[in-house]
């Protein structure tokens, strides 16, 4: 499965959102019967997200179709799960899980539901916002011992967690995140990384602001992040730009690959006056490899 930049969340009840969302080019699509879905319309946006899935069998679709459910604590999940696995969608994001049992016990779900309805096994992928719960913030280095076999990867929230601290913002007065917000991110990207999956930065609220989405995307991506959440259609070209290497970037890396190939297998080469190593190697290989996914 090609790694995946951008998610946009699209309101599941909200059917002219649904209609144009396809034509964003985001890497996949949040159906959303969450926090977007007023509990009186939730009824109504199953049937809706569960109409638009039918509508998009999986070989035709150019995003991937994922839904947010509701959370398990809620005795909604359930009934979510119900209403759209029978449409296969492509993965499912588990919103507010304490840490990764909540994510088996989704996994346990899904594999009911999947058998039910003649559904391939693990086809349908997770992907927990990890950080939403004080809980789920101690428990995230857990995930990689866990070895959740449908966990395609791990995101984070800041929103949520605020709101479980009872803190009055998230950023600071210089409109960077507060220090627990930070400790939440860094230890995603850690326990995504650790357990050999996706690490997914959380949304850029102003979606008016593309100069600084795309700066902070880039610095997101520096620091090992490969996409983020988007929440409105206008984000979604400057992430997925944001989240591949540059020209100046893939011509480097090239050269660091071939010098190593020049090499013949020694363990360290010289490159422009700087020594380098095998962690130079893979780290040009990884570069390589994510770029070649999207045919750059």
């Amino acid at each position: 499965m090609r790694p995946i930049r951008s998610f946009l969340f699209v309101p599941g009840d909200s059917e002219s959102k649904l209609a144009k969302a396809e034509r964003a080019g985001a890497d996949a699509l949040i159906l959303d019967l969450e926090d977007a879905v007023a509990a009186a319309n939730k009824p109504a946006a199953r049937e809706r997200v569960a109409a638009f899935l039918r509508s998009r069998p999986r070989t035709g679709r150019g995003s991937q179709l994922w839904v947010r459910v509701n959370g398990l604590d809620t005795g909604l999940a359930l009934a979510d799960l119900a209403a759209v696995v029978a449409a296969a969608p492509d993965g499912v994001m588990l919103p507010k899980p304490d840490g990764p049992e909540d994510v088996r016990r989704l996994s346990h779900y899904l594999d009911a539901f999947e058998a039910q309805h003649g559904i391939e096994a693990g086809s349908i992928k997770v992907l927990p916002v990890a950080s939403e719960t004080a809980l789920a913030v101690f428990r995230l280095g857990d995930y990689p011992a866990a070895r959740l076999g449908r966990l395609l990867g791990i995101t984070w929230g800041a929103e949520d967690l605020s709101t479980a601290l009872g803190a009055s913002r998230n950023v600071d007065e210089h409109g960077q995140w507060t220090q627990v917000n930070l400790l939440a991110r860094s230890l995603a990207l850690l326990a995504a990384r650790a357990a050999g999956v996706q690490p997914i930065d959380t949304l850029y609220a102003n979606y008016r602001d593309e100069p600084g989405l795309r700066a902070a995307s880039r610095a997101s991506r520096a620091e090992g992040f490969t996409g983020r959440i988007a929440i409105h259609p206008a984000q979604v070209a400057a992430i997925n730009e944001s989240y591949l290497p540059s020209a100046e970037e893939l011509a480097h890396a090239r050269r660091v690959v071939a010098a190593f190939e020049a090499a013949g297998g020694a363990g360290t080469v010289g490159l422009d006056g700087k020594m380098l190593d095998v962690p130079h190697l893979k780290q040009a290989q990884g570069v390589l490899a994510f770029a070649a996914a999207f045919g750059s």
